[in-house]
């Protein structure tokens, strides 16, 4: 892959770079290799969830909210894709053009608008392309 190739990274990457769990031992070794990578991108509402879903009561390896406060500062290393007008405006249409929900739409247009023709996540569709987006699980 060309160095200067840009992916963008869906929440569940992050999520699973935290994970200490066994059952997400090999998943969490691929996510924290996918993060040496200086080429990334993310958006406002990859770290809003990060935050939400890593501190979360219920996660049996929750983070504290210090310990998660200081993962978002080091995910600013990445390109970040600020939430606006223009990026709910083209999620609301690709919910209707792809069926998707709102906030798969969302992450799909994030990545569009970071200038990424690569979207790393296991929520979509392995090798689904969105107009130009094509999806990647890298833990397949």
């Amino acid at each position: 892959m060309n160095s200067m190739t840009v992916r963008f990274v869906d929440t569940n990457i992050l999520l699973y770079a935290i994970s200490r769990t066994r059952a997400e031992e090999k998943k969490a070794r691929i996510a924290k290799e996918i993060l040496e990578d200086p080429n990334l991108a993310l958006s406002v509402q990859v770290l809003q969830e990060f935050y939400v879903q890593a501190t979360r009561l219920s996660r049996r390896d929750r983070l504290t909210h210090d310990q998660s406060a200081r993962l978002l500062e080091s995910f600013l290393r990445f390109r970040v894709t600020e939430l606006s007008v223009e990026l709910v405006r083209a999620a609301v249409a690709s919910c209707k053009d792809y069926r998707l929900s709102y906030w798969d739409a969302a992450i799909v247009e994030a990545a569009r608008f970071s200038g990424c023709k690569v979207l790393l996540s296991e929520d979509l569709s392995h090798d689904q392309d969105y107009d130009g987006v094509r999806v990647e699980n890298p833990f397949l």
